[in-house]
């Protein structure tokens, strides 16, 4: 690969996971007078329209299978992915959640080895991965707590991770079709947009005037159409496309650094001599996963699709 084209790549997803691991506290604090369906439809609702407005060309679909892809992705990143997020929320610890959603990157590198002839599994990645997720379970449990399961929302959560894997390995094929970064992001936003209205039905899409016009609520929702949606994605799907579906997804490990150091300094939240050391060992997993090691012989895993 180019070295400078690498190098764009995990810039691209830097800034992605610097501005998805912020989102939480601009979440957090929405959820205290918002619902979570007005606020999931609001954020894509605004990304839409901010990219029909960046770049106002209809995408013509080349080949009609190619357009089942988009569906596809936005069925599972944006409809199914956040749905299972906030639905786990409502069932377990947001710290279970948080680490169960981070192991994203091992269900990825499945889907990319089964689906994606160009992407293999290498030792290192798992090598990285299990360093990786020792870390965010010391930031997230913040060294205090203990692990309490609750099956409903774990599970909820660990499908939350898989459909966030078939994202980005959708996403690294809708690549390959060689369309406009802004024009796909946007076609996919629209189907995560249509998918959504069924729960919009059964959860009840009630927007309250009042309270999505008070500065706070203001800023912080269309913090998540524009940044969190609107650019992250268009960044994220570009840095899948320069990088690979695996490589960009270890990035996923630095959503709770990035949470737990957003929250010190914009809620005072205390920080432990454990959630640092998580943060060292999370950085660590992440720098190993990403450094070429060998492949895994090709019949240590499933056949080719």
């Amino acid at each position: 690969m180019d070295t400078k084209k690498e190098v764009q790549g995990h810039l691209l997803a830097l800034i992605t996971i610097f501005i998805w691991g912020t989102t939480f506290i601009s979440t957090k604090l929405l959820l205290e007078s918002i619902t979570p369906i007005v606020i999931l439809f609001l954020r894509f609702a605004i990304g839409f329209l901010v990219l029909l407005l960046a770049y106002p060309h209809r995408l013509k679909i080349r080949e009609r299978t190619q357009d089942l892809y988009f569906a596809a992705a936005g069925l599972c990143g944006v409809t199914l992915y956040f749905l299972l997020e906030n639905m786990a929320l409502t069932y377990t610890f947001a710290s279970n959640v948080g680490v169960i959603v981070s192991i994203s990157p091992f269900f990825t590198a499945i889907f990319a080895h089964l689906f994606l002839d160009t992407e293999k599994l290498r030792v290192r990645f798992f090598m990285g991965f299990s360093v990786a997720v020792v870390g965010i379970i010391l930031i997230s449990f913040n060294g205090g707590n203990n692990l309490q399961l609750n099956p409903l929302g774990d599970i909820l959560g660990v499908l939350a991770a898989v459909v966030w894997a078939a994202y980005s390995v959708l996403t690294k094929k809708i690549s390959g079709f060689q369309y406009n970064t802004i024009q796909a992001t946007r076609r996919i936003f629209f189907y995560g947009l249509v998918f959504m209205i069924p729960a919009l039905i059964i959860f009840g899409f009630k927007p309250d005037i009042t309270e999505l016009t008070r500065p706070t609520n203001l800023f912080n929702i269309l913090f998540l159409g524009l940044g969190a949606s609107a650019l992250c994605f268009v960044t994220w799907n570009s840095a899948v496309k320069l990088l690979g579906a695996v490589k960009t997804s270890v990035y996923i490990y630095m959503v709770p650094v990035i949470t737990v150091i957003t929250a010190v300094i914009v809620l005072r939240e205390r920080i432990t001599g454990a959630s640092v050391f998580g943060i060292v060992l999370t950085l660590a997993g992440l720098l190993i996963s990403e450094r070429k090691g060998r492949h895994i012989p090709e019949h240590a895993g499933a056949g080719k699709a």
